[in-house]
């Protein structure tokens, strides 16, 4: 099998920017909506999912309008849930606990949040139901650094050593796993700011 055209596509830029906005349901601005729409324009998706919150669902709504194809929503691509910290500004969070949250969130997820592999794990079993077709998926970076993980073996700090940017854009050629245990994998096609 030649592999799949993925498009992960991070939601343009939100209300309240600059936040730790995880679940919470911050809405798009229109120039991030429009930006989402320009990213799409030439990637010929057949599949085009969106995560349920607002950010990711309102811009994959504009681009279904503009593509033709159908949109479904898929709450396994939501952002990380920052738990405590949800909606506060980084200067809001004792700086000690959150610089080991980034160091390893794993082992220092926000309080009430969810850890590294939680979001790992939700991301994969998306992954695993995608159909082996071009598809291109409105996201969060979050969730986007857990596909990296799942696809290409990438551990916590490589996938967080990519800039992702609003609105860029991951191009993946993904292999589906066999069924018998064998994993998805994939090569990164691009990145675009």
């Amino acid at each position: 099998m030649s592999g799949f055209a993925l498009h992960l596509l991070r939601h343009g830029e939100p209300e309240g920017a600059g936040r730790l906005i995880g679940l919470t349901d911050a809405l798009p601005t229109a120039a991030g909506i429009a930006a989402c729409v320009d990213q799409a324009r030439d990637l010929g998706p057949e599949v085009l999912i969106a995560s349920d919150l607002s950010r990711a669902r309102l811009a994959g709504e504009a681009i279904g309008l503009a593509t033709g194809v159908p949109l479904s929503i898929d709450p396994r691509w939501r952002e990380l849930d920052f738990g405590a910290w949800d909606g506060l500004a980084p200067g809001d969070v004792e700086g000690p606990a959150l610089a080991r949250f980034w160091d390893d969130p794993e082992v220092h997820a926000p309080p009430g949040g969810e850890c590294w592999s939680e979001l790992v794990r939700r991301v994969s079993g998306a992954i695993g139901d995608l159909a082996a077709r071009p598809t291109l998926i409105v996201t969060h970076a979050g969730a986007m650094r857990a596909a990296l993980a799942v696809l290409c073996g990438f551990d916590v700090r490589q996938t967080w050593a990519i800039d992702l940017p609003y609105n860029c854009l991951l191009s993946l050629r993904v292999w589906p796993g066999d069924g018998l245990g064998q994993r998805p994998t994939a090569q990164i096609a691009g990145l675009y700011p």
